[in-house]
Parts: structure tokens; sequence; C-alpha cells
């Protein structure tokens, strides 16, 4: 083969795929681009598309800074649908809870989506066929692929890829598993847009309808969400690591609810750390303690004098040094804790790193074994401290719900079982003083349930927060232990 004829062939191939590129091009300026409003009964939307991320179908409403994310597109983009203005009237209506057609409602956004999208693949097409077509023409040469060759490339490209958005891009399956998100540093912001959420596992299939009626109340009142909340709840918090700058939000967050810190409050648990003792106490009503390998029992000390539940092996920590009962009542829950072995002790510094031995995990399985039928919620510091009893139980569940709440990995966790759930809420010290470059978000988590006529608990929500942008998002898992403990 001729030099002459392998630069022809080359040139050819440059020609196609530029005209094949360039269609695709066309496609995809229209999807990033290309947005239409639609009028609801009680809102109008704004639909567009966002291409990157995980694939998701999201609702937002710029006007509370409130959103909520569903992951059923496949494609690699976002199908947006922004609120952009209100019917004040239809509005007024739904937030005095007047009757409202929730079945017409979710079909006037399913036909917002499908119309928007039929528009979308159209625009699309045209422009593949416009973009690739300009391409083939100006890339054409005597010596390379003939014209009608090029542009039938550049039909085909624009072809092959509305045909992939329209395989890809329209949501498929049950609006489960919801992600929210805001875009302010507040804590409580965060937890807010959860609780507008609905509190039965058994109904969060039923998401989009929730949001679309709850969307009338946060317009009109969005301060007065908690008002409406029916099941109690707990926030937990872990890894401070000394991070005073984050106390406030906690208190906020724990809006005058019980405050559960699963250890490593401070960074040595030294007297010169105890500022941080009375800012954290008066977080939680009450606050509820278990101590953590940063910790020390002076901290323990200081924390029960004043006022904190503090939780340890042998039972609660009074402020006189005794010990109390080994369970303890809080917020209608049977709670009982476990402090970390690798606390530090008078004489005796501990390890910063530590990993529990078998005989520390065995001697924690042994402590929990007579409780299990007693509580409902244990606290330990170490999730690896927990691993021989959670294989335990995981082969012979519980004969009630139990939920073990954890901290140290400074990653956020949820683990589910018959009548079991390990929550970690991450680090809600992003990190701490001690662990600038450690860069982790912030993270807290909140516990939903039920005390009657048994506890149960119903949903777990994992909040973080970006320390750098202030970005807030907050996803919900329902928690179906009670009755998959049923199931045959």
């Amino acid at each position: 083969m001729t030099n002459g004829r392998v630069h022809r062939r080359l040139r050819a191939a440059a020609a196609l795929l530029a005209t094949a590129l360039a269609a695709a091009a066309g496609v995809y300026a229209v999807l990033a681009t290309f947005h239409q409003d639609r009028r609801l009964d009680v809102a109008t939307v704004d639909l567009s598309v966002h291409p990157g991320g995980d694939g998701a179908l999201s609702l937002y409403v710029p006007l509370v800074d409130w959103g909520v994310r569903f992951p059923v597109v496949r494609l690699p983009a976002e199908l947006r649908l922004d609120v952009r203005g209100v019917d004040r009237g239809a509005v007024e209506r739904i937030a005095r809870n007047q009757a409202v057609d929730v079945h017409a409602l979710r079909h006037q956004v399913r036909d917002a989506i499908a119309a928007y999208l039929r528009w979308l693949l159209v625009l699309a097409l045209i422009g593949g066929l416009v973009l690739g077509g300009l391409v083939a023409l100006a890339v054409r040469h005597r010596a390379g692929p003939r014209v009608r060759w090029l542009l039938a490339c550049a039909a085909a490209s624009a072809v092959a890829c509305v045909v992939a958005l329209a395989v890809l891009l329209p949501p498929r399956g049950a609006l489960r598993d919801p992600r929210y998100f805001a875009h302010g540093a507040d804590i409580p912001q965060a937890l807010r847009l959860v609780e507008s959420a609905t509190r039965s596992s058994r109904a969060i299939g039923d998401e989009l309808d929730a949001q679309l009626v709850g969307l009338a109340r946060l317009v009109i009142a969005p301060a007065g969400l908690r008002a409406g909340m029916d099941a109690p709840h707990l926030l937990l918090a872990s890894d401070v690591h000394n991070n005073l700058l984050v106390l406030p939000a906690l208190r906020r967050a724990a809006a005058g609810g019980p405050l559960f810190l699963a250890g490593d409050l401070t960074d040595r648990g030294s007297r010169l750390e105890a500022s941080v003792t009375q800012a954290v106490v008066h977080a939680g009503r009450p606050l509820v303690f278990v101590a953590g390998n940063h910790d020390s029992t002076r901290l323990e000390r200081d924390l029960a004098r004043a006022g904190a539940i503090v939780l340890t092996h042998g039972g609660q920590l009074r402020a006189d040094g005794r010990l109390g009962p080994l369970v303890v009542r809080v917020a209608g829950l049977r709670v009982a804790g476990y402090d970390d072995p690798f606390l530090h002790r008078p004489g005796h510094p501990s390890a910063l790193d530590p990993h529990p031995t078998a005989a520390q995990q065995d001697a924690f399985d042994a402590w929990l074994r007579p409780l299990q039928d007693r509580v409902d919620v244990v606290m330990v510091h170490e999730p690896a401290l927990a691993e021989v009893a959670l294989r335990r139980l995981e082969a012979d569940p519980p004969r009630h719900p139990l939920v073990l709440l954890v901290g140290h990995t400074h990653v956020q966790d949820l683990r589910e079982g018959r009548n079991l759930v390990v929550l970690n809420a991450g680090t809600a010290g992003g990190g701490g003083t001690g662990n600038l470059t450690e860069r982790k978000p912030i993270g807290v988590a909140v516990l939903s349930f039920a005390t009657r006529p048994r506890f149960d608990p119903l949903a777990a929500d994992l909040i973080t927060i970006d320390p750098g942008s202030g970005d807030v998002t907050a996803s919900r898992r329902a928690l179906d232990v009670t009755r998959s403990s049923e199931a045959p």
C-alpha cells in the first residue's frame, strides 16, 4: 500500500470521526441548554437536564433552598424540576389541609416530564443533524469520502445519540431512597427538609406525593415543619475532636431533643480541653455520652457533673462518681453504653489508633448477651469492638429491634439486618482540630422511631456538610427491620 493511499484513508477516517463527533456535540449542546416551563395546579416548574453525576430525577425549590433526588435515571445526568412560580390560591388551599387530588398532581408531573422529553429528543436530533451536517460540508475533500457518506455518518451518529437518550434518560423504577439537598451551611436546614418527608417506612415509596403536597407548606411556612412531625427522633453525632465551631450547630440541630454522642468529644481528654465540656453538655436535652479512645475518665466525670448522661459498661456514671443503673430511659428508649477500652485513664495513656483485640471483642459480646433483650439502643464508639457480637446477632437475630450507635471511623454507614441496625454518623468535627488534613465532610445522623406498642426504628437520615462549600445533603433510608424479621 502506497503512502498516498494510507494518507487518503487516514484523512477519510478523520473526516468521518470529526463528523460523528460534531453530531454528538450537537446533541449534547441541546441536552445541556434546553429547558422548558410547564404549569401544574400548584406551581410552574422549569424542566432541564444537567449532564454529569450519578443519574437522578430531582425536584428543587429555590425559594426555600430545598430539594430531593431519586436515583431513577440511568444516564449520568440529572433530570431536574425547579419550582419557578407558585399558584398562591392553590398553595393556600393545600396549606389549610383542604382536599387536593394527589393522583392528578402526580399525573401532571409525569405528563410534564414526558412532554419535555419529547421536545428534547426532537431538538437534540435536529441539533445533531445540523452541526454534524455543517462539519461534514466543512471537512469534505475530493480525496476523501463523498459528501453523502459524511452526511450519512452525521445522521447515523445523531440518531444513535438520540436513541441512547430515549432509552437512558426517562426515569424508570420506583421512587425510593430519596436524597435531600440544600446549599446552606446550617445543619437544621437539612434536618427540616428531611422532616418534611413521609414518616412512615411503609409510605416511603410514595415520596413524590408527599413532596408535591408538602411543597405548599414549605412555601407558606418553611420554618414550621417541626410542628407536624409525629415520630420521635434522636440526633447522633461522634468524633467532634475538640472542634468547638460545630457545637452551636449541633445544639440547633438537636432542637431541644436528645443528642447521642458516640465518643471522641476531645483529642486527649485533658484538663486543657475542659472548655468543650460545658459547651456540649447543653447541646442536647439530654446529652447522652459514651467515651471513645480519644476521651478520658476525667472527661466522663466532668460531663456527669455538668448534667450529661454518661454511660459506661458498668452503668451510668453519676455526678458523685458512683455507678448507677446499667440501662437508662431516654426519650422512651432503653439505652445502655460501653465505654471504649482504650480511653485515657490516670497513669495509663492510650494509643490513638487502637485495634480491639479478640479478648476485648469477646468481652463486649459477653456484656451484651444478657442485655440485648432489655435494651433498645446500645452505644459503643468503635464498630470493630462489636464485630463478634454483630456476627452472632446476624446469625441469631434478637427477639426485638436493637440499634447500635457507633462512631470512630469518620465514615457514615448504615447496616441493617433482621431486628438489627448499626448506625454511624461519620465525624461531626470534620476530622477535628487535630486532623486538619483529613478533609472529611461534617456528618450527623437522625434516627426516627416509634415507641408504641414497642420500639421500632422507622428511618435513618444521614446528613453531610461540605466544609468548603457549605452544601448540605441528606439521604433517608426506611428501616424495615421488624417486617423483615417476620418474613418467612
